[in-house]
């Protein structure tokens, strides 16, 4: 059998010194996260970060770095996650447009918040990518080829 994590997208958005999260409910239990989900198949993982982002927060974002690659296994399922974290910024917000389902809310949140409700956060990944991202980490977005 071979050994394959989900391939997930996060997006690190940044405004006014809070980030952009998502509240969602993951077997029952509220999780805070980033705009974040799977690749889909025949998608670029530029293409899935923009589009999880506005189907989590109604927000159309902007790409403009990586800010990390990180591995994590789920220490109670055991499954792994290869998530590729972005940073940008977002325009254009849709108020009037229904989330995804098992998103509740899409809120604005410093990471003195985020670190308050720590219990909450869906993975250790989460504070990880903010951190990186408020230590400057930024790789181009050219590191990233998609072959034919």
């Amino acid at each position: 059998m071979v050994w394959k994590p989900h391939t997930t997208v996060a997006a690190i958005i940044e405004r006014d010194n809070k980030f952009l999260m998502v509240e969602e409910l993951v077997q029952g239990k509220q999780v805070i996260n980033q705009p974040a989900g799977h690749l889909d198949p025949d998608e670029s993982l530029i293409e899935a970060v923009i589009r999880e982002t506005r189907e989590e927060t109604a927000w159309q974002f902007i790409p403009e770095a990586i800010t990390g690659i990180y591995l994590w296994k789920h220490p109670g399922n055991g499954e792994s996650f290869l998530r590729i974290a972005f940073c940008g910024s977002c325009k254009n917000h849709n108020a009037s447009q229904a989330l995804d389902e098992g998103i509740q809310a899409a809120v604005w949140k410093t990471r003195d918040e985020l670190m308050q409700q720590q219990p909450k956060l869906r993975s250790p990944m989460v504070i990880n990518c903010i951190d990186d991202y408020l230590a400057g980490k930024r790789f181009p977005m050219d590191l990233l080829i998609n072959l034919p």
